[in-house]
């Protein structure tokens, strides 16, 4: 009786799991819909853009970015660059100034980006009624000289809120920038442009993301340490699509230390967590209520920590069944019995996975051999991350150093 009680909670879990996961298999495919085709039109140059920096001692890489603004093809007028250094204790303000930035003193508490940002956009949306949009950058980019005229082109077709491509300007330092190289790019791909093409909304994430100023015109507070994906979230509830712009491209600096990316990826765990807390049952309600897709997909996403944890306590439960000579007669259950097999056959299909989003990226797989092969130790380590999570959250944000400052913008451009 026991036996049969543990049995079915495990196949009523078990196929919560598969559900979630067949809804963004399903949804992923259509990545693929108007394959390499751009999303937008060309335009003409017309929106004027507050191009929004916030900078922690980011002395060493910020006036590299700066300068791949600055370079842009669009027209200098239209386009101006504010810097907002916060907790600093380098000279972020001065370089920053130098390189031709106007600075923005925050003169509230900074305990996360999101406090920055809503200070900064205020400020502006009441001070500068010639601007129409905002573009926020993180300190360490660098950035395609079309980004600009792309963003500018979505704004012509009445895009509101809009993420960039994210790529990479360190995806060949080793195993851990590759990973997060490839990350991007299956969340560039079978997140964004997927979602975007059903009709659903692209996630914010991070950087590189536009916002035309009349959405931040009555505030942007955000109360998590995850403000890019807490933001996608408000825009569902809204009913404000995120575009993908898929030819606007930044080059971030990934963490190359473990360390670090530990301590990051924990950060952005514990913000979604509590994402998932304030925001899921809004999302869901909003959902039945007015069909919009985009409320459900956020749900999805914010959910993700809590599923990878079930994933794994459900494939410590198949062991022990499996050990206890407990027939379970599922298709993934028999993929299991065969033992080394079944995961040889899933490493095998991520590789394969790694490899299409590399050359879909127009990437040289052998600049990022270790990132392919390793991928599937990068997201396993994701797993205790979250249990660790849910059991006691990040609730302060820590800096990641960045001090790429040599890399040459015209290669990285070369390589798309």
């Amino acid at each position: 009786m026991f036996e049969n009680i543990v049995v079915t909670i495990y196949y009523i879990l078990f196929a919560l799991s598969l559900i979630y996961g067949m809804y963004f298999a399903i949804t992923g495919l259509f990545g693929f819909k108007n394959y390499h085709k751009s999303m937008f039109g060309k335009h003409k140059p017309k929106y004027k853009f507050g191009v929004i920096i916030a900078g922690r001692n980011e002395e060493k890489v910020i006036p590299a970015l700066i300068k791949t603004i600055k370079e842009q093809n669009y027209p200098k007028d239209l386009f101006e660059i504010f810097v907002v250094p916060n907790n600093c204790t380098d000279d972020t303000e001065g370089v920053s100034r130098k390189a031709g930035a106007t600075i923005i003193n925050c003169t509230v508490p900074v305990k996360a980006k999101g406090d920055a940002l809503e200070f900064t956009f205020a400020k502006l949306t009441k001070e500068r009624k010639d601007l129409d949009a905002f573009i926020i950058f993180d300190a360490d980019n660098l950035v395609h000289p079309d980004f600009l005229a792309r963003m500018n082109d979505a704004l012509c077709e009445g895009v509101e809120v809009a993420q960039c491509f994210r790529d990479s300007k360190n995806m060949s330092d080793n195993w851990l920038t590759g990973s997060y190289t490839i990350f991007y790019f299956m969340q560039n791909f079978f997140m964004n442009r997927a979602h975007m093409n059903y009709s659903a909304s692209a996630a914010i994430n991070g950087t590189g993301f536009m916002v035309k100023k009349n959405v931040v015109a009555d505030g942007f507070h955000t109360v998590t340490l995850t403000e890019d994906s807490e933001f996608t979230g408000q825009c569902a509830l809204r009913g404000i699509q995120v575009a993908f712009v898929e030819d606007a491209i930044t080059y971030d600096e990934h963490p190359s230390n473990f360390v670090a990316s530990w301590k990051q990826r924990k950060r952005w765990t514990s913000g979604t967590l509590s994402c998932l807390k304030v925001y899921g049952g809004k999302l869901l309600k909003n959902f039945f209520k007015t069909g919009n897709i985009a409320n459900f997909d956020m749900f999805m996403l914010y959910a993700a920590p809590v599923v990878v944890v079930l994933g794994f306590f459900l494939m410590i439960a198949l062991f022990i069944f499996h050990m206890l000579d407990i027939q379970l007669n599922d298709f993934f259950s028999y993929m299991y019995a065969s033992g080394a097999l079944f995961f040889i056959l899933f490493y095998v299909l991520n590789v394969l996975l790694n490899i299409f989003v590399v050359k879909y990226n127009h990437k040289k797989v052998g600049d990022i051999l270790s990132g392919i092969f390793l991928f599937t130790l990068f997201i396993a380590t994701w797993i205790p991350i979250n249990i660790i999570c849910m059991i006691k959250k990040t609730d302060t944000w820590e800096q990641i150093k960045h001090d790429r400052a040599n890399v040459n913008l015209d290669d990285l451009v070369s390589k798309k």
